[in-house]
């Protein structure tokens, strides 16, 4: 803050008579120095006039003490990055109090144990201007009061960079859920933005991060969810440079729940799923999957969306309606998708003939009505449909094939 200092001009009368002039002058040659020991300018044994005390006082006794101390900040004025960590320092004394304000907002930050230095704890938020205001004591006690204001850039949305999660925040999914981080705008620094990203989990599960683009991270532990697990996810990117320009929007965290464990086990060689609930066997159910040239995934497979009725159109799969493999089903009940290509759990009540004798379908796995509307009503998102039988081998990006590979492959990515 600028001290201003108020002038007071006076109006004194000149005309004076040379006796008037000259009784003033034999005053001030008797009484001139006679307050040099008063900090008021006037001495207490003979009172003099303004005149006498204007003149008598030296500039250093009517000038206040000025602090030595000093305030250095490291950005500029204008065009700050969001990205760089704001610091005060205290030149020739220590601060007594900082306060940086934001759009309205209070710029969090820690003193230094000397109190000679302050940084910011937050990162800063593009377009915006900040108010800095600092009282600094120097050696002598005497105070500097200060403030100033610097702006960051302005940043667009194709510059900036939005997480979206799933599972979404307090929902309850499946033992086999991995954790979603998707981006609006692709990440080229990765590296940068991993380190702000975390996952925990009340049941102490580890894991580890597996990119499967730049615009999409997962995260997984070793072994499925232990089935009551909470689990945190935080995204604290909000201004972390995600490269070529780009940082986070926004910093946001989600909590979402693990549910029972729901393992279904196809084998397509004996056209049967067992499905176990928390451990147990609860059925055996004669299915059918895909027929040669339309091979059904062997691997570990994971619910990723469920639809009491769900239109299936050939198309979608790259087969056209009109070809002697074409289907446009409108009303498929109960579907529940495995695959982003296509394959599905639903009720195929068309081939119940050939359900746990032959497989006849195009890649998913069929049962009769009463038996996917079981199922349906025991699955969630994130349960587990584990395999076997097949040559074709499912892939890490086609679905939430997450457990596809080894944990300590997975980790590499």
């Amino acid at each position: 803050m600028s001290v201003r200092h108020r002038v007071v001009r006076g109006t004194h009368a000149r005309r004076r008579t040379a006796a008037v002039a000259g009784l003033l002058v034999a005053a001030m040659a008797t009484a001139g120095c006679s307050s040099s020991n008063s900090d008021d300018g006037s001495s207490s044994s003979q009172p003099q006039t303004q005149t006498q005390s204007s003149a008598s006082v030296s500039p250093s006794a009517s000038t206040p003490a000025r602090s030595a101390a000093t305030v250095v900040r490291n950005v500029a004025a204008k065009g700050v990055h969001v990205d760089k960590t704001l610091t005060l320092t205290a030149k020739d004394g220590t601060f007594s109090r900082v306060v940086v304000k934001g759009a309205g907002k209070r710029l969090a930050g820690s003193m230094s144990s000397d109190k000679t230095s302050w940084a910011a704890s937050s990162r800063l938020e593009p377009g915006t201007r900040y108010h800095v205001r600092t009282v600094a004591v120097d050696a002598d006690g005497l105070k500097k009061v200060s403030s100033s204001a610097f702006r960051t850039e302005a940043l667009t949305l194709d510059q900036q960079t939005f997480p979206s999660f799933a599972p979404t925040a307090g929902q309850t999914v499946g033992v086999g859920m991995p954790v979603i981080i998707r981006f609006d705008v692709p990440v080229t620094n990765r590296a940068a933005i991993e380190k702000h990203l975390s996952v925990t989990n009340t049941s102490n599960q580890r894991g580890a991060w597996h990119w499967l683009s730049d615009s999409e991270v997962h995260w997984r532990p070793v072994h499925y969810w232990k089935p009551g697990t909470d689990v945190t996810v935080k995204a604290d990117i909000n201004s972390v440079p995600a490269g070529n320009g780009i940082y986070g929007q926004v910093s946001r965290t989600a909590t979402f729940h693990v549910g029972r464990s729901v393992i279904s086990k196809v084998n397509a060689q004996t056209h049967q799923m067992k499905t176990y609930i928390d451990g147990k066997l609860a059925r055996t159910t004669p299915i059918t999957t895909g027929k040669p040239g339309f091979t059904t995934r062997s691997g570990i497979k994971v619910i990723v969306e469920k639809f009491r009725h769900k239109r299936m159109n050939s198309e979608t799969i790259g087969i056209a309606t009109n070809s002697s493999e074409g289907y446009d089903l409108d009303d498929v009940e109960y579907a529940m998708r495995l695959t982003y290509s296509g394959e599905f759990l639903h009720a195929a009540p068309w081939s119940v003939g050939s359900q746990g004798y032959a497989n006849v379908s195009h890649g998913c796995t069929g049962m009769s009505t009463a038996n996917a509307e079981w199922l349906y009503n025991q699955s969630k998102p994130g349960d587990v449909v584990e395999y076997t039988g097949t040559d074709r081998q499912m892939t890490l990006d086609n679905g939430y094939g997450d457990w596809n590979e080894s944990f300590s492959q997975y980790a590499k990515g």
